[in-house]
C-alpha cells in the first residue's frame, strides 16, 4: 500500500505511473491530478509496454478494485495500491481533475445511448427519435414478422 506522503515523494521526483482503474465516466467526474485512465483488463498488456522496472501505482475510487489488482501483481515489487484510493486523496482535501487527458486505454467502457452526451447534433437526436417512432408502420408494412400493435 502507498500512502498519500509516498505517492507525494513518486510526483514530486517525477517517477512512476500513477494509474486510475475507475470507470471512464467516474475518471471523467474527478481524478488525481496527473492519474492516467486504464481499463483493469488491459492492466497486464500496459505494465508490459509501459512500466518497465518504474513504481507503479493503482488507485480507483475506493480503493478496493486497485488492492485487488495490486494483489494480483504481487510478485511485481513495482505494483501497488494508493492507501483508500481517489476518495482517500479528496477526503484528505485535494482537489480532484476532471476530464480524460492522455489516458492509457480507450475510453470504451461505458455504452452511451444515441441520445446521451451534448455532442450530438440536434439533427442526429431526431433522425433517431424518426426512425423509433416509425418501427410500428415499419412492421405493419413488412408482414413477415409474429408482432402486432395492442
Amino acid at each position: 500500500m502507498v500512502s498519500l506522503a509516498e505517492l507525494d515523494r513518486l510526483t514530486a521526483s517525477e517517477q512512476g505511473i500513477l494509474i486510475d482503474l475507475a470507470t471512464s465516466r467516474e475518471h471523467r467526474k474527478g481524478h488525481i491530478p496527473g492519474a492516467r485512465f486504464a481499463l483493469p483488463i488491459e492492466l497486464e498488456q500496459l505494465l508490459l509496454e509501459k512500466a518497465g522496472e518504474e513504481p507503479v501505482v493503482l488507485t480507483s475510487p475506493d480503493g478496493r478494485l486497485a488492492r485487488l489488482v495490486a494483489a494480483r501483481y504481487r510478485e511485481r515489487q513495482t505494483v501497488s495500491a494508493l492507501e483508500l484510493g481517489t476518495a482517500g486523496w479528496s477526503g484528505a482535501g485535494r482537489p480532484l481533475a476532471t476530464g480524460l487527458e492522455n489516458p492509457l486505454s480507450e475510453p470504451r467502457d461505458i455504452y452511451k445511448r444515441p441520445y446521451e452526451g451534448t455532442d450530438n447534433a440536434s439533427e442526429a437526436m431526431q433522425a433517431y427519435l424518426d426512425w423509433e417512432f416509425g418501427l410500428v408502420e415499419q412492421l405493419r408494412r413488412d408482414g413477415t414478422h409474429g408482432f402486432f400493435v395492442i
